[in-house]
């Protein structure tokens, strides 16, 4: 059982390195569909403001590339089960983000309404999933196992 959830892990982490992979392909796109989607409060615009003077970039440039490096750090982190529940808990939060900006289903035309609905089911069993993730228990392999190699939970 133990193999089988760990090729779970590796394939459901394939996701999310590929998406953050992806924004760094074609990153001025990207800046775009952020700036569109994502209004900042006039109470935080002199702090994006501040930031993006000190960066040098858009503030949506700014968010797609921590999203895009974060992406790809979950994931890994998720596939190789180092702080796994750690990270699919920020992934939850950064997951239920993107439902609520990009695939606001319930603002849309007709057209878009169906696609972004599926979008946005799809993220929801991404969550799900991350849920699962964050409620398996840590195993633990007793000192005797790893002294003899015999574990009897397997």
């Amino acid at each position: 059982m133990p193999a089988l959830a760990t090729v779970g892990r590796i394939l459901f982490s394939i996701l999310f390195i590929v998406s953050g992979v992806f924004k760094f392909s074609d990153l001025s796109a990207m800046t775009q569909m952020v700036a569109a989607k994502i209004i900042v409060p006039a109470d935080l615009s002199a702090y994006t403001a501040q930031l993006e003077a000190a960066v040098g970039m858009p503030f949506a440039q700014i968010l797609v590339i921590v999203s895009g490096i974060f992406e790809i750090v979950a994931g890994l982190m998720i596939a190789l089960n180092f702080g796994a529940r750690f990270f699919a808990a920020l992934m939850v939060l950064f997951i239920g983000a993107t439902i609520f900006y990009f695939h606001d289903f319930w603002n849309m035309a007709e057209g878009d309404r169906a696609t972004n609905m599926f979008q946005a089911l799809k993220n929801l069993s991404l969550i799900g999933g991350l849920f699962m993730i964050m409620g398996t228990p840590r195993v633990r392999v007793a000192p005797a196992a790893v002294e003899t190699g015999y574990d009897p939970q397997i």
